[in-house]
């Protein structure tokens, strides 16, 4: 490592995957600036690179290695970290790429900050690695600093219950474990003195949120007892089970003013043999009733879904009815993924495999269904009035102002610079090109 006398030392963070993982590693930047470091994001410029790797799919895994190796060849001298879902379940193969230094699973994050500060380049290879299956505390990495964001997120849960059969991700979190809601409602209240209008609650399982704690609460008790005057302005979700959404939730979403109307729910397949096998606890026609009853409750809600296209034993029949159950609900968009064998999960012993010719087919055809969905959600608001929280920084493209409703739309208007990270109310005129333009009714 260079003398910290001659220059500071400088570290860079690749994150994939989800608003967990960003969560975690901007922790981790913070913790290594309060230890001296300085981020940069020059080649060759790190004298420590950290890869926050994903492993939610074989493809995920495939872009954890590549972002390794990408990192060890633009940085030759930086000490090189793996953290994250992949070198939580895959050391072992981590261990084998050369010019890694370390390994750090999951629940051993917070700890890389001072283990970078014994890490040298003549240091052995270090994997440090934790059974996550055994009972482990909620690991809270506090974050007072969030740079140029508008929207901060905050993890108030972590591992998950579910064990689907396509997914490793409770074999890289371990169980669900909360956040406990004082210290939940003292970083939302935090947020908000330094000015932030929105905070989004995140987790890997959120609506499992406070059924570990004593006494056991629940992410409804939380929304409740951080709204009020003491909270920041707007409230968002991240994902939530379909089965975690109460009949209470919904009448408080429909009644709250400060929780964003904007759920994504995980639908993964409209055929029910099709999600019995992917070992999820509900049919389609729940599903279908479910999402009915919230949009018809909670007027303008945007409901975001995911689908998993090519699960084994997905017959035409079954692909079938998930685009007609997709085409039939009332839904903003689609995030739709394609099915790719993880090992180590139930899903890879599976008979009746699809071939990756007939998954990335069947996966557009629901992508362009996806694209008429946003593109209805987007008409259906022109004309209205919606609550915008504008960015940080100008869109690229059109020069204009761009940020997002309370309904998960992006909107481009025009206006000054001092709009920036404000709530400001917007009727959106025209769609061009797939974006949203507006004109500013009203501003701080």
């Amino acid at each position: 490592m260079p003398d910290s006398a001659s220059r500071m030392k400088s570290f860079s963070v690749t994150t994939l995957g989800c608003k967990v993982n960003r969560y975690e590693s901007e922790a981790i930047s913070e913790e290594l600036e309060d230890l001296g470091w300085q981020l940069t994001d020059q080649a060759g410029r790190a004298d420590l690179c950290i890869v926050n790797t994903c492993t939610v799919t074989q493809k995920a895994a495939m872009q954890a290695r590549q972002a390794v190796r990408k990192a060890i060849r633009s940085h030759p001298k930086a000490l090189i970290v793996v953290t994250g879902c992949y070198a939580q379940t895959a050391p072992h193969v981590l261990e084998k790429i050369p010019g890694i230094h370390a390994v750090v699973g999951n629940t051993l994050k917070g700890h890389i900050g001072r283990l970078a500060e014994r890490l040298s380049k003549n240091s052995s290879l270090l994997t440090l690695v934790e059974d996550v299956s055994r009972p482990h505390a909620f690991q809270d990495l506090a974050i007072t600093r969030f740079g140029n964001r508008t929207r901060p997120f905050l993890k108030i849960q972590d591992g998950c219950d579910a064990f689907c059969a396509y997914c490793i991700i409770p074999h890289g979190r371990g169980r669900s474990r909360s956040l406990a809601p004082q210290t939940v409602l003292t970083r939302v209240q935090g947020l908000k003195e330094q000015g932030f209008a929105e905070v989004v609650l995140c987790g890997i399982n959120l609506g499992r949120y406070g059924l570990d704690l004593d006494p056991p609460t629940s992410l409804l008790d939380l929304i409740r007892s951080l709204e009020g005057p003491r909270a920041t302005r707007r409230l968002r979700l991240s994902s939530i089970e379909p089965t975690e959404i109460s009949e209470a939730l919904v009448a408080h979403l429909q009644a709250s003013g400060q929780v964003c109307r904007h759920l994504h729910i995980p639908l993964q397949s409209g055929d029910d043999d099709v999600l019995r096998r992917m070992n999820r606890h509900y049919g389609s026609e729940f599903y279908r009733a479910l999402i009915h009853h919230i949009v018809e409750a909670v007027p303008n809600m945007a409901v975001g879904v995911d689908v998993l296209i090519g699960f084994p034993g997905e017959t035409d029949g079954a692909f079938a009815r998930t685009c007609r159950l997709i085409n039939e609900l009332p839904i903003a968009y689609l995030h739709v993924f394609p099915f790719s064998v993880q090992k180590g999960t139930v899903a890879e012993s599976l008979l009746d495999q699809l071939s990756p010719e007939t998954i990335k087919k069947r996966a557009q055809v629901v992508r362009q269904i996806g694209q008429a969905k946003r593109s209805a959600f987007y008409e259906k608001a022109l004309g209205s009035t919606l609550e915008v929280l504008i960015e940080g920084t100008r869109d690229r493209t059109t020069g204009h102002l761009r940020g997002l409703s309370q309904n998960y739309i992006p909107v481009h208007i025009e206006g000054p610079d001092r709009l920036f990270h404000q709530l400001v109310i917007v009727r959106p005129t025209k769609i061009e090109c797939g974006r949203v333009f507006g004109e500013c009714l009203s501003s701080p």
